[in-house]
């Protein structure tokens, strides 16, 4: 289904995966989305603003997962995305199966970039009060936290996320100190999926050794001579079951939209070289509907069940549509995985 924002060892060829490889170098598939606004304090699971919206893996697709660097090499990459795209990506150019060897075929993230190497920051230039050199050491930050959230094998499996909590502002009230609580004790009104992507290694295991990213960053003057930067990214993670010998993969994709700001330390109450975060909106494909325990449970193939279904049909893929809008909730479907 989709849902919309709210230890391994070695695989069996003998590669390291994203639960213990390098941390710096993607029953019934649902997904959701959850947003967060800090300055208005709305904070939920949503399908457009504030809600959450998931949705059943329709048919049987397989994948593996390829963690941080790696991956599959049989298409060609796509060259970085440098705006919104016009459309969500042709199924049909994707026909393969995904299997333990090729965990990406079948999907537009064949021909993703591996891990790290998706996100890059944009040219830095001065705004505002801030140099050019200050920008892009910003910049720098926001890729920081964006990896150690989202690619950093000890926070895929469940860990305490400390280089991403440690770029967060101190003096931004209550949004450092309510990441550390939803990360100790996880709820559906406070679940930190919200920001950090997080599997239960008790029940799936990386099928591979690389994670997919494509999106972009920007940057721009905010409001009273702020930095804006914003961030628009989506991880693909094939998995399989954390049991010995399990061989059926399946994939969860999380798109997250991050908003940052650093204002005036001279102005307003902030902490120079820290970064505030102004918005958080998640979007995710394949992962249990209606379960608020801080981690991420995709769905595979043979277990898939009857839920009933009442939100949109949804391509996880699809990059050309903002995570705003519907405000309706339920269980969807998604198109693909």
């Amino acid at each position: 289904m989709k849902r919309k924002a709210r230890g391994a060892g070695e695989q069996a060829d003998g590669t390291e995966n994203w639960y213990t490889g390098p941390a710096w170098q993607d029953r019934d598939g649902k997904a959701a989305r959850r947003r967060k606004r800090i300055r208005t304090g709305v904070a939920a699971v949503i399908v457009a603003a504030g809600v959450v919206t998931f949705a059943v893996n329709p048919g049987d697709i397989r994948s593996k997962l390829s963690g941080v660097v790696g991956g599959d090499t049989v298409a060609k990459p796509l060259p970085a995305e440098t705006a919104a795209p016009g459309a969500a990506p042709d199924g049909e150019a994707f026909p393969a199966t995904p299997t333990l060897k090729e965990p990406f075929a079948g999907s537009p993230a064949v021909r993703y970039a591996d891990g790290v190497a998706g996100i890059v920051p944009p040219e830095a230039k001065a705004v505002g009060r801030l140099s050019k050199d200050e920008v892009a050491a910003v910049l720098r930050q926001a890729k920081e936290l964006l990896v150690d959230a989202n690619l950093n094998p000890r926070t895929l499996r469940g860990e305490r996320p400390a280089a991403a909590l440690d770029l967060l502002d101190p003096l931004q009230p209550g949004t450092r100190q309510d990441l550390e609580t939803w990360l100790a004790e996880p709820g559906r009104e406070h679940d930190p999926l919200r920001l950090f992507t997080r599997f239960d290694p008790h029940e799936v295991r990386p099928a591979g050794d690389v994670v997919k990213t494509r999106g972009r960053m920007t940057f721009e003057e905010g409001q009273d001579g702020a930095l804006a930067v914003h961030a628009d990214y989506t991880f693909v993670y094939p998995v399989v079951r954390a049991a010995q010998g399990a061989s059926e993969v399946t994939r969860t994709v999380v798109r997250r939209v991050v908003d940052f700001e650093v204002n005036d330390p001279e102005r307003f109450q902030a902490t120079p070289g820290k970064l505030a975060l102004a918005r958080f909106d998640s979007d995710f494909g394949n992962t249990a509907c209606e379960v608020y325990d801080g981690f991420l449970h995709p769905q595979f193939p043979d277990s898939r069940s009857g839920s009933m279904t009442s939100g949109p049909t949804v391509d996880p893929y699809d990059r050309s549509k903002e995570l705003s809008g519907d405000k309706s909730t339920g269980c969807g479907t998604v198109s693909r995985i």
